[in-house]
């Protein structure tokens, strides 16, 4: 079982104990792009108190069903989970959950602005995300495992930008993600909120999950191994 203290960097936490990145997520602390700081100061950025963050995360059952422990697979074996996992569902739901967006926005959009705001939002993360996607299975993610397999390679000066830029998009996404979540109030629709606003809330929320958890895996330990080998 993994000792979790208030030194260890959030990303590595969520690395040992995947299904901490739930905690959190609810809770605002940034994993992904912001997560390579000690759990302490992630804790102290929030105002919130680190004796009662830390006792969540050691009362996770590790033991529990929790997927694939990619600590175990190589580059390539973790970009083809990526791929199957995120990426396919990703452009699936981006393309599916749109229209609900829209319907809302106009619905709902005159008198309550944020909504349409929102719709704005959902469409930049849309063309970024699919965009970005695109770019990772179709050049990144094949330079990567060309190079994972010789890291004495000629490729080293030709990944690194590649990643630099990679992880810079995440950054914005991240952005975009944090603005739609303090904007829906953590995506809680209010009491007489209809059918549609509630199932766009709840998926917004699905996808803020998967979309940071595909970022964590990429940023902290595919782009990690990456810069090592670099």
């Amino acid at each position: 079982m993994t000792a979790v203290s208030e030194k260890m960097w959030v990303s590595d936490i969520v690395k040992e104990i995947p299904k901490s990145a739930d905690i959190f997520r609810k809770n605002r602390i940034d994993y992904c792009c912001g997560g390579r700081m000690p759990l302490a100061e992630a804790v102290e950025a929030r105002g919130l108190d680190l004796e009662s963050m830390m006792e969540k995360i050691d009362n996770i059952d590790q033991h529990e069903g929790g997927g694939i422990d990619v600590k175990y697979l190589d580059a390539a074996a973790i970009i083809t989970f990526i791929q199957n996992r995120y990426h396919e569902e990703l452009m699936n739901e981006l393309s599916a959950l749109a229209p609900y967006v829209t319907k809302l926005a106009r619905k709902h959009g005159p008198d309550e602005p944020h909504l349409v705001r929102l719709e704005e939002m959902y469409r930049t993360l849309k063309n970024e995300m699919l965009a970005h996607t695109e770019d990772e299975d179709r050049n990144v993610f094949p330079l990567i495992m060309e190079f994972m397999k010789d890291t004495t390679s000629d490729l080293v000066e030709t990944v690194k930008p590649h990643v630099e830029g990679l992880e810079a998009d995440h950054e914005a996404v991240g952005d975009i993600l944090k603005e739609m979540r303090d904007i829906t109030d953590d995506f809680t629709p209010h009491e007489s909120a209809c059918g549609t606003y509630r199932l766009v809330y709840a998926r917004l929320e699905k996808l803020e999950k998967d979309t940071l958890e595909h970022v964590h895996l990429e940023n902290n330990v595919l782009f990690e191994r990456v810069r090592k080998a670099i």
